[in-house]
């Protein structure tokens, strides 16, 4: 659940930069925003490749 919690915690981190590049057309927040959703897609594939594991491992026993 940690890595869950560090997921839910990425995103909402990056929810005023949202805000500031849709609403307030703030480019250097987009550069934030993208640089967020790099960081989020990589976390994901770190957990899916984590949970993976764990479930190949659980498999053998």
């Amino acid at each position: 659940m940690k890595r869950f919690e560090e997921l839910r915690d990425l995103v909402m981190a990056l929810e005023g930069d949202f805000e500031k590049f849709y609403d307030k057309e703030n480019q250097a927040a987009g550069t934030r925003v993208r640089k967020g959703m790099q960081d989020l897609k990589n976390l994901a594939q770190d957990i899916r490749k984590e949970v993976q594991d764990m479930k190949n491992a659980r498999g053998e026993e």
